[in-house]
C-alpha cells in the first residue's frame, strides 16, 4: 500500500526492476500488479470506504494511510512495514494488532457495529479466524456480530459458503459452528443445522442433542481426514431427525427413516447454498443414506448378504464410510465405545473377506441388457430390467456366484418364469 497513486508505483517499481518485468493495472480498483518471475506484486494507494446500507460493496476514493487502516477488519491485520528510505522497516502498529496476535484476541479497529455493518461477510470471517487460528472474539465484537447477524443476508451466497468450508476444514470444526449458533448466524445461513439443537423430554425420557452430536462426529472425523466432502457427511448425517422425531410411548423416542430423508435433503441444502451439484454432492448423499448399514452391522450377526449389499451400495466409498460410522460413536461410555470400536473390526474383516471372494466393488451385472434381447428377442422392455435385477439380488444374496456361466443359466430360468421364450444360446465367453 502507497500513499498516493498505487498504480504509478506500480508503474515506477517495474521501470526500475527492467526487462522481464510485467505490469497489469485494474483501473477500476485503483491497483496494478507487477509479475516478476515467479513473483505477484500487488500495488494499491491508501483508500477510505463509504458503504450503502443494502450493500457490502463500498464507493472508494482517495485517502490517508489512516483512513486506509481503520477500513481493514481485524487489528490483527492493520500492521504495516515502512519501505521508505528514511524508516525502512519499521513496523507500524496503529491499532495494537500484535498485543493481539500475542493474545490470540480478534478485535475490529474501529467500532464494531460500523465495521460488521458495512461488510457483514467480516462477522464469517471472524468466526472462521477464530475457528482456524483457535483465537477468541473479543467480547464486544461478539456482541456486535449477533447483534447484526440480520446483515449477513446482503452477502452472496458464494462468499458465504467459501468462508462456511473454510470453518468446515479447520481443526476442530465445532468452534467456528459453536460459534456461528451462539450469534445467531447459523439459524440464517445454516437453519437445519441450527433446527438440531435442544432436547425434548416425554415420561422421563429425552434424547440426545443432535446438535452437539453432530459436531462431536464431526471433530472425531476430523482428526482423521481434511477432506472437505467426507466431513460434509459428517454435518449432514443426522440432517433429517428434527423432521423424522417422534416418541413411542413405551419404547422412547424415534428417528425412523432420517437417513433417507436427510440424503433427499442434502440437494436442496447444497443447492441453496451454492455448494456444488455435482458429483460431490452425490458422494454425499450416499454417505449420508447408508451411515446406518455398518451400524446395524455391528450390532448383529453378520451375514454374507447383508456385507455384500453394502460392498455393492457404497462400491469405492466403504473406506469413506466406515469412517464417518466410527466417527458417529459418541457415547461417554468407554467401554461401549471400545465395544462398538470392536466390532466395526470385525466389520472390516468380513468386508475384506467377501470382497477378495466374490468382487462386488463397482459391480457390474455378469448379463447385459444387450444379451437379454439376444438370448429372447425381444426389443427394449420393462422384462429386460426384471431379470437383470433377479439376476443381481441372486449374486448379492449368495444364490449364484458372480460368474458369467452362472448368470446366463439364471438368466434363462427367471426368463422362463415370466413367460419369455429362448432363442439363442449364449456362451460365457460371448
Amino acid at each position: 500500500m502507497a500513499v498516493g497513486s498505487g498504480i504509478e508505483l506500480a508503474e515506477r517499481f517495474s521501470a526500475r526492476l527492467g526487462k522481464g518485468s510485467e505490469v497489469t493495472v485494474f483501473s477500476n480498483f485503483g491497483t496494478a500488479m507487477v509479475k516478476y518471475g515467479d513473483f505477484d506484486i500487488e500495488f494499491v494507494g491508501a483508500r477510505k470506504e463509504s458503504y450503502r446500507e443494502n450493500s457490502r460493496k463500498p464507493a472508494v476514493e482517495t485517502g490517508t494511510f489512516i483512513d486506509d487502516l481503520n477500513r481493514r477488519d481485524f487489528t490483527i491485520n492493520t500492521l504495516a512495514i515502512q519501505l521508505n528510505r528514511l524508516h525502512y522497516g519499521k513496523l507500524i502498529d496503529q491499532f495494537q494488532g500484535i498485543r493481539d496476535l500475542e493474545k490470540g484476541i480478534l478485535r475490529t479497529p474501529l467500532n464494531a457495529d460500523i465495521t460488521y455493518s458495512d461488510d457483514p461477510l467480516r462477522m464469517m470471517r471472524a468466526i472462521r479466524f477464530a475457528s482456524q487460528l483457535n483465537f477468541r472474539i473479543e467480547p464486544a465484537s461478539f456482541e456486535s456480530i449477533s447483534k447484526n447477524a440480520e446483515r449477513i443476508r446482503i452477502v452472496s451466497k458464494e462468499r458465504i459458503a467459501d468462508e462456511l468450508n473454510k470453518i468446515v476444514l479447520s481443526p476442530k470444526p465445532s468452534v467456528g459452528f459453536k460459534l456461528l449458533f451462539d450469534t445467531g448466524l447459523l439459524s440464517i445461513i445454516f437453519p437445519e443445522m441450527a433446527a438440531l439443537y435442544g432436547v425434548d423430554y416425554v415420561e422421563g425420557k429425552g434424547h440426545k442433542d443432535n446438535f452437539y452430536h453432530t459436531l462431536q462426529v464431526l471433530d472425531n472425523l476430523s482428526e482423521n481426514t481434511d477432506d472437505l466432502w467426507l466431513r460434509w457427511s459428517a454435518i449432514m448425517h443426522d440432517i433429517a431427525k428434527p423432521a423424522t422425531k417422534r416418541f413411542e410411548a413405551g419404547h422412547g423416542w424415534t428417528f425412523h427413516g432420517h437417513e433417507d430423508l436427510g440424503a433427499k435433503m442434502t440437494a436442496g441444502i447444497f443447492k441453496r447454498l451454492s455448494l456444488p451439484m455435482n458429483e460431490k454432492m452425490k458422494y454425499v448423499q450416499k454417505l449420508v443414506r447408508l451411515h446406518l448399514r455398518p451400524i446395524a452391522l455391528a450390532k448383529e450377526v453378520i451375514t454374507d448378504s447383508a456385507v455384500r449389499r453394502l460392498i455393492f451400495d457404497a462400491g469405492n466409498d466403504i473406506e469413506d464410510l466406515l469412517m464417518l460410522c466410527e466417527a458417529d460413536i459418541t457415547s461417554k461410555n468407554d467401554e461401549k465405545v471400545s465395544r462398538y470400536l470392536a466390532n466395526y473390526k470385525k466389520v472390516r474383516k468380513r468386508l475384506k473377506e467377501v470382497e477378495e471372494k466374490d468382487h462386488l466393488r463397482n459391480f457390474q451385472p455378469p448379463v447385459s441388457g444387450q444379451d437379454v434381447m439376444e438370448a429372447f428377442g425381444i426389443a427394449p422392455c420393462e422384462e429386460i430390467g426384471t431379470i437383470k435385477t433377479a439376476i443381481k439380488d441372486a449374486i448379492l444374496d449368495g444364490i449364484i456366484p458372480n460368474k458369467r456361466a452362472e448368470a446366463i443359466r439364471f438368466m434363462y430360468e427367471k426368463g422362463a418364469e415370466i413367460g419369455l421364450r429362448a432363442v439363442k444360446q449364449l456362451q460365457a465367453d460371448e
